[in-house]
């Protein structure tokens, strides 16, 4: 056995232990009937040479690299509107509750829920018999003291007659009898409840024969034909948000409708448990189709920016320590992805303003950018319209 060689594509196993003859056992198993069929010819038999793998074979593993399909925006510089998005609360104009001044039962209602009103329009009235006597025993009263004041003061002060204490006895007792003449005739005014506002008589909440004192409140009148919008800004914006802001707003319940308006008041105050100070804005209301009460979107604007260059947020990627962005180039006659570092100036819903990283021309990976690394092919797929 010394001077044979086993067989090619056997498997060649050494058998016996110390003190054997160093045997060798040669075993085909079934490599040997197999490789005939697998080659098609390519080997004589068992024992034939392997042929050589082929060119195609030999490259598969070379130099490979993925190609990515992607969608991309071009990057164009544009004016950007910077605003704060609160919520608010939408307020009348003026709404007050009207009380009574004096007691009394009420014997009349004069206008009924919803009629409009003006300044002075009478609501309601008292029962004022008692007050209208006590006016015309004043009024006697103011006129006799009167009339003998000027007697007293003729006599005094032109013949010389009486004494100087009658003579201001008089003058005291006729002034007094005016003044409480002048506060029953007060009194007696406000008997009749009246609009103190011009507006709408939105609600009354007295009936005929209703005993009322002083303070009871028995209406609300509700001027409407402009709107304070209430809403609270965060404490960090405190030095973007001043009166003569422009702002615009909008309501679920009137979706197709916005409504431009000016900060009017701003707190100077920031609230110890929300961390927000107040603001008011007003906006016209023609129609009345704001309704008091109602939720409002507020959208301040904080600040403009010229040739601002805008992106969707979902273009970002976010590294370990940075933030990077895949814009398509042409490196030797491929198509490939190229990250850029950028840097973020400010955000706003979707839209992202890069400070640094990109320029305007850019081809901005929009879509596929998160299985992307540096260099890798693509194949643009859609895009390359403006970026948002």
């Amino acid at each position: 056995m010394t001077g044979r060689q086993p067989l090619s594509g056997a498997s060649t196993i050494m058998t016996g232990g110390e003190g054997a003859s160093g045997r060798t056992e040669r075993r085909t198993g079934a490599s040997c009937l197999l490789l005939p069929a697998l080659l098609a010819g390519g080997l004589a038999g068992c024992g034939g040479a392997q042929g050589e793998p082929s060119e195609e074979a030999g490259n598969a593993g070379e130099d490979y690299r993925r190609v990515v399909n992607v969608e991309v925006e071009r990057v164009e510089g544009r004016d950007f509107t910077s605003t704060i998005r609160l919520t608010g609360v939408a307020l009348a104009k003026r709404d007050v509750m009207v009380s009574a001044e004096e007691a009394g039962v009420v014997r009349r209602v004069v206008l009924e829920k919803g009629s409009p009103v003006r300044v002075g329009n009478a609501i309601l009235r008292l029962d004022d018999t008692i007050l209208k006597a006590q006016v015309l025993t004043a009024t006697a009263q103011a006129e006799y003291n009167d009339k003998v004041w000027q007697s007293r003061k003729k006599l005094y002060e032109e013949d010389g007659v009486g004494s100087e204490l009658a003579y201001h006895e008089a003058q005291h007792a006729a002034e007094q009898s005016r003044g409480n003449l002048a506060a029953l005739e007060a009194r007696l005014a406000r008997t009749t409840i009246r609009a103190p506002i011009r507006g709408v008589l939105n609600d009354r909440f007295v009936e005929v024969g209703t005993m009322v004192s002083p303070g009871t409140v028995v209406a609300r009148v509700i001027q409407a034909d402009t709107i304070k919008i209430m809403s609270g800004v965060p404490e960090r914006y405190a030095l973007h948000v001043s009166v003569g802001a422009d702002a615009s707003v909008s309501f679920d319940v009137l979706p197709d409708e916005v409504f431009a308006g000016s900060m009017t008041y701003v707190g100077l105050a920031v609230d110890l448990d929300a961390r927000t100070f107040p603001i008011e804005l007003t906006l016209p209301n023609p129609g009345g189709r704001i309704k008091p009460g109602m939720v409002a979107e507020v959208s301040v604007t904080q600040g403009e920016l010229a040739d601002a260059i805008v992106v969707p947020r979902q273009a970002l990627v976010s590294m370990e320590d940075r933030q990077v962005v895949y814009v398509v180039e042409e490196a030797g006659g491929e198509t490939v992805a190229a990250a850029r570092r950028v840097e973020v100036a400010a955000s706003q819903g979707n839209d992202v303003i890069i400070g640094s990283g990109l320029v305007s021309g850019d081809r901005l990976v929009v879509v596929g950018q998160q299985d992307l690394t540096d260099g890798d092919r693509v194949r643009v797929v859609a895009g390359e319209g403006g970026a948002r």
